[in-house]
Order: C-alpha cells, then sequence, then structure tokens
C-alpha cells in the first residue's frame, strides 16, 4: 500500500477540541502521551494499555491507526484496524482479504462525546477498503460494563448501533470464542468491489469450513 494520506476531523468535547487522526506512524505516536484512563480500573481493563502497543499495530502492513487527542498530544482515543493474526480463522482467506477492527476505545470522561464514530469512519477510510472483508469481534468479557453502566446485551445493542451506519452487519458463525457467550458479537461488511467467489469463500469460513 502507498503511503495513504491521513485525514483529520476534530471534534468538540468538555476538556476542549479533539483532533482524531488517522494513519498515525510509529514516528508519530512515540511524540504522543498515552492518557491515564487507559489502564486497569476496579471491574474493566482497557483493551491496550501501553502506547508501545499501537506502535507496533501502526508498523504492520495496511494498518490503520486513528487517534484522538488532545491539544497537549495527550491520547484520549484509539482505534485500530489491521490484519488478523496467521493463527485466527479469519487469516485462511489470504492476506489482504479480511481486516479486523481490532480495538476502538475512548477515554472514560470522554465517551459522549461521538468520538468512537469519528474513529470508526476514519479506520474505513482505507484505500483498499471496497476490496476486502472487515469484520470486528465482540468479546463480552472485554467491555466496560462498569463505566458505561450498562449490561451485556445493552452494550451489544450499543455496539450495533455505532458499526451499522457504516456498512456492518451482524453475521452468523460457529467460531468457537465467539460461541462461548450469547451476547458475543460477530460484524462484517464486504466491500463492493469483492467478488462473489470470496463472498462464497467467507460465508463457508464462517463455519469452519476451508475456502
Amino acid at each position: 500500500m502507498n503511503d495513504p494520506m491521513p485525514k483529520e476531523t476534530v471534534r468538540s468535547t468538555p476538556v476542549g477540541p479533539v483532533q482524531i487522526r488517522s494513519f498515525c506512524t510509529p514516528d508519530e505516536i512515540r511524540t504522543y502521551r498515552f492518557d491515564d484512563q487507559f489502564g486497569t480500573h476496579a471491574q474493566y481493563k482497557s483493551i491496550y494499555t501501553k502506547r508501545e502497543t499501537l506502535e507496533k499495530h501502526a508498523a504492520r502492513t495496511d494498518a490503520n491507526v486513528v487517534l484522538a487527542l488532545t491539544d497537549n498530544r495527550n491520547i484520549v482515543g484509539f482505534g485500530v484496524f489491521s490484519q488478523p493474526e496467521a493463527d485466527e480463522r479469519w487469516a485462511e482467506l489470504g492476506p489482504g482479504k479480511m481486516m479486523e477492527v481490532r480495538a476502538v476505545e475512548v477515554s472514560r470522561i470522554l465517551r459522549s462525546c461521538r468520538i468512537a464514530g469519528d474513529m470508526v469512519r476514519l479506520m474505513l477510510t482505507h484505500p483498499k477498503i471496497e476490496r476486502m472483508i472487515a469484520y470486528m469481534v465482540g468479546y463480552s468479557w472485554t467491555w466496560d460494563l462498569d463505566g458505561s453502566g450498562m449490561n451485556a446485551q445493552q452494550y451489544r445493542n450499543m455496539l450495533i448501533r455505532l458499526f451499522s451506519p457504516h456498512g456492518f452487519i451482524e453475521l452468523q458463525t460457529n467460531e468457537p470464542n465467539i460461541c462461548l457467550k450469547p451476547e458475543n458479537l460477530f460484524m462484517g461488511r464486504i466491500g463492493s468491489e469483492v467478488s462473489d467467489a470470496l463472498r462464497q469463500d467467507f460465508k463457508w469460513l464462517r463455519f469452519g469450513i476451508s475456502p
């Protein structure tokens, strides 16, 4: 992938303007500070707790790391869109065929400011988005139910509302980790240029049948 042109948007928040920026590079990320809201709470641990993890993802082929930043270069939100790990079922379609929204998290104090929706939108400005299948997996044991004040079903519905406007639909699968709890969620977005053959392969793969 040629170096993509980063896109930016600005969201007004109670702590001042927050810049949301796509395709952040490892070098850029090293100049930012990771907000201390991302850590271990009483009943919840953030998806990522170290800036170095974001740097690692940003260095991967085709990855799009989107960050929400305050004026003092503090990371108050992050989104990670990258290829599945080699040992995951979804890698079986081959390189570049599927990419995962691996993380979307916003500092607890800013979660009512619509930053997550901005980050999802910018993650999907990927230049290859219409040639791939994008997906997200929602594991209920990773959700901040305590901080959100929601139960698992409410949180699940919130995720559906977050991703549906961007072309994601809920999909059925027999992937064992997803099937562990009924509230777990699998959603996908099939690009407009994805071939009929790849669509069919993806359908079979969802149920553990290798294409």
